[in-house]
């Protein structure tokens, strides 16, 4: 069984501890670049993008070039495949005027 270790394998820091152990019992690892995994956070900011793009359209085309980061990890979010095909999907449920979305013309400066 191969672990993965999920650490900045260019910084030897607290993962160095869990590396010498894995290493003195002669386990199989690799070093997994942390910046690089998923997290909820991810997850959750691109539902938050979604929704606003929903509710306040004009709003969020004036607002996008100022966080195109958040932008971009909405992007790349949404082209996961296992996401993407749930995106595409009838079990996605659309946004509409009874969520935490909904569309605020009024607002939508």
């Amino acid at each position: 069984m191969r672990y993965e270790l999920f650490y900045w394998p260019s910084i030897q820091g607290r993962g160095e501890y869990v590396r010498l152990a894995l290493e003195e019992a002669g386990a199989d690892y690799v070093d997994v670049a942390r910046q690089r995994r998923l997290s909820y956070v991810d997850l959750s900011m691109f539902q938050i993008v979604a929704g606003l793009r929903y509710a306040f359209p004009r709003l969020m085309a004036r607002l996008e070039p100022r966080i195109p980061r958040l932008a971009e990890l909405h992007g790349r979010v949404a082209q996961r495949p296992n996401l993407a095909a749930y995106l595409g999907s009838v079990r996605r449920l659309p946004f509409n005027e009874n969520g935490i979305f909904r569309h605020y013309p009024e607002l939508d400066g």
